[in-house]
């Protein structure tokens, strides 16, 4: 426990001190020998001054977790390594935090590394990776370029034939430029763009070619700053009416000519994911407790068909109204703004006390009066309502669904939109219309009314649960603090707790029978409550529970995690020495690096020579929390976006963070001024792909061209390997065409 303490000051002291710029050491080296003759052995020392107050790591330890210095040389048939970097002075000690032997340099760190000459004009290129640390713990992996010279050849031109194969290189490990010596599986599936590297150098990122070439390539700053334009998606003025440039791969060109039927097919399948959603969920029982009433089966069959009849109705009308008058933006705004939101959690928590039998929801009597004057025409009214009402809380979980279904009035096509919202809200439509009827022939049934009340009771302690997902989206959204991971669990450890209670009897309500005996549904309802409260109680201690990503807020609002040793989910590591923007507010999963500003992002890609895993995401988005937990988890797909890629993670959502007045811009053929971050990543998604539904994953080169279509919510991990795979091939094939043209 001392370990797990100490260690967890020392990570949040490093954060704390993280402001400072960690600089990279000043390595030089020299060769024992001017001149050189083909077979002779020459040493190679590597010297650098180390700052005070700094120290770097040594690689003449065991296995402790620090990491060593690692040379890493391009193998040819030119020279020949013999044995390893010697280091020279280091400083071996017990480390208190790991318990265990390192060995570091301060003032100065040496290593001497002896080679043999094998031919003439040999070339002797690789990379040293070191840590440069402080004293108080805080650390900074950089990479620093060899090129031996420094000697002359002499006269002889013979190649000096290897009698055996160079010797094993311990501690110090000598990496093959095709990748094949990894001792992880994950990593030999990997397309390794930059094998090696936790980090990248102020100046340089060396990677392996994979092309016929053999050694390294230098894709760092490749592509010219002036030759690029990251920030395409402004217009020059208010009075710019230039349009968009849609970035598109390959078969993506062919979206543009869908038909009606498969627009249509595809809304249809998006309406029957909607179902699935955690605002669509808790509505079942708002149906089934609204249509509980209802007397005959064929009234229950009219009530039905008009209810679902209501839905698509009001869905279509909206829907389209929305997409004409106020654009995609409106869905967004109804899904994360705090208004609605804490609407919509005041109205599940006066249900869920309806149902406990706190009170009974009645309309004002003006309403009831004419409600009663139209029973004739079958009660719309109330019909209608509970149809609204259905309707304008789901659509905080709708919302990015149909968003992309809206887009498509860009540039006036306006029929896609009714066709699409259509087969959207036909496919939402059917269950509750079914639900609808369902409850009529429950009160058919003998002696319904005691157990009919407790499926109430049940069905309240389900709504309080659920409600607490729309606190918690204007929580994340505004950064309140108020609903963090570990509170929003507790709460339902403590909600479904008392439920298993009142399924075994021992809690009772105002309008609740007596129990003679407890019946076997009731006993298995209760056993599978209390397991559901079992499976909750370990993420209190930062479990990832990734049954139920989407309903639970990120784990980086987690205080203390647990499982990790108390350690921040949130790598402070910078790529380049450059801080992320927005940082203070915005996280990534699993303690992957990234960005969260899509020109801070891009162009330090340009720089370190990566491709960009663009992700559009938001605070309340449902589909992301999944994807994170249940996809990214995966160690290959982690393994590949932390060293393959620059992740830039843009929030459509956030309420708080505003643009610094220079980076305000007015969006292309409007006269709108986008002001904060949220709206600009919007407009960035809508801009660029024609979308505004999230999770969006798009891979872009230096250039920002896309290396693959987009990807948006889908679990399978195979694909989505694949798909990362796919991305590191092109954009090595287009930065090795780049090289060659030079």
């Amino acid at each position: 426990m001392r370990k797990f303490l100490i260690l967890g000051l020392t990570m949040l002291l490093a954060c704390v001190v993280f402001g400072q710029k960690i600089p990279p050491a000043n390595w030089g080296h020299t060769v024992n020998k001017s001149e050189v003759n083909v077979g002779d052995v020459i040493e190679v020392t590597f010297k650098t001054i180390v700052p005070k107050g700094y120290h770097i790591y040594s690689n003449d330890y065991g296995d402790c977790p620090p990491k060593k210095s690692v040379f890493t040389y391009e193998k040819n048939s030119s020279y020949e390594l013999v044995g390893g970097a010697n280091p020279i002075g280091s400083h071996h000690y017990e480390d208190e935090i790991f318990e265990c032997e390192v060995a570091d340099f301060e003032g100065k760190a040496e290593f001497r590394q002896k080679i043999k000459i094998r031919s003439n004009n040999p070339k002797i290129v690789g990379l040293l990776e070191y840590q440069m640390c402080t004293d108080d713990g805080s650390c900074v992996l950089f990479e620093y370029e060899i090129e031996v010279t420094g000697f002359t050849m002499g006269e002889s031109t013979a190649l000096v034939p290897v009698a055996e194969a160079p010797p094993k290189q311990d501690p110090v490990k000598v990496k093959e430029t095709n990748n094949e010596d990894k001792a992880d599986k994950i990593e030999e599936e990997a397309v390794t763009l930059n094998e090696g590297a936790q980090d990248s150098s102020p100046t340089h990122i060396v990677t392996p070619s994979t092309g016929n070439t053999t050694g390294f390539t230098n894709y760092a700053g490749l592509v010219p700053a002036a030759a690029v334009n990251y920030s395409s998606y402004k217009a020059l003025s208010a009075n710019d009416t230039s349009s968009c440039e849609l970035k598109i791969f390959g078969g993506q060109e062919g979206e543009e000519t869908q038909s009606f039927w498969g627009l249509f097919f595809v809304a249809f399948l998006s309406g029957l994911a909607a179902l699935l959603t955690p605002c669509v969920f808790p509505m079942i029982p708002m149906t089934v407790s609204f249509f509980m009433k209802d007397g005959s089966k064929s009234k229950a069959i009219r009530n039905g068909v008009i209810y679902g009849l209501s839905i698509i109705g009001i869905y279509v009308l909206i829907g389209t109204l929305v997409a004409v008058i106020a654009g995609p933006a409106a869905a967004n705004w109804l899904s994360t703004h705090w208004l609605p939101n804490i609407f919509f959690f005041l109205v599940f928590v006066i249900f869920a006390a309806s149902f406990f039998g706190a009170f009974e929801i009645v309309l004002p009597s003006w309403l009831v009066n004419k409600a009663d004057a139209q029973a004739d025409k079958g009660g719309l009214t109330g019909i209608f309502f509970m149809a609204f009402t259905i309707v304008l809380v789901s659509f905080s979980c709708t919302g990015p669904i149909v968003g992309s279904i809206l887009v498509e009035s860009a540039g006036g096509a306006f029929v896609k939109p009714m066709v699409g919202m259509l087969g959207f809200s036909l496919a939402f439509a059917i269950p509750f219309a079914l639900f609808a009827i369902f409850p009529s022939w429950l009160n058919g049934l003998p002696k319904s009314g005691g157990w009919l009340n407790s499926v109430k009771v049940v069905l309240g302690f389900l709504e309080l649960a659920f409600g607490l997902k729309f606190l918690s989206v204007a929580d994340q959204t505004y950064h309140w603090g108020l609903l963090d991971r570990e509170i929003y669990i507790g709460l339902w450890v403590v909600i479904f707790f008392l439920m298993g209670l009142y399924l075994l009897g021992k809690l009772k309500f105002s309008h609740d029978s007596e129990i003679p005996y407890l019946s076997v549904p009731r006993l298995l309802l209760a056993i599978f409550t209390f397991a559901f409260v079992s499976y909750l109680v370990p993420g209190l201690f930062g479990a990832p529970l990734k049954a139920l990503a989407g309903y639970m807020p990120p784990m980086s609002t987690h205080d203390f995690n647990l499982m990790d040793g108390g350690k921040d989910s949130h790598s402070s590591d910078y790529f380049a020495g450059v801080k992320p923007k927005y940082e203070e507010k915005l996280h990534l999963p699993h303690g992957l690096r990234g960005y969260y500003d899509y020109e801070q992002g891009m162009e330090v890609a340009r720089q370190t020579g990566r491709p960009v895993f663009l992700d559009f995401t938001g605070h309340g988005c449902v589909n992301c929390r999944e994807m994170e937990a249940v996809v990214w988890s995966d160690e290959r797909v982690r393994t590949m976006l932390d060293k393959n890629y620059i992740v830039i993670s843009l929030y459509v959502d956030d309420k708080t963070i505003e643009l610094a007045e220079n980076e305000q811009f007015y969006k292309k053929n409007s006269t709108r001024k986008i002001i904060n971050l949220a709206k600009k990543n919007s407009w960035i998604q809508e801009c660029y792909f024609n979308a505004n539904a999230q999770p969006q994953y798009a891979l872009l080169d230096n250039k920002g061209a896309l290396l693959q279509p987009t990807r948006t919510y889908n679990k399978d991990k195979e694909a989505y390997v694949a798909f990362l795979k796919a991305g590191i091939t092109e954009y090595k094939s287009r930065m090795d065409a780049i090289l060659a043209a030079k």
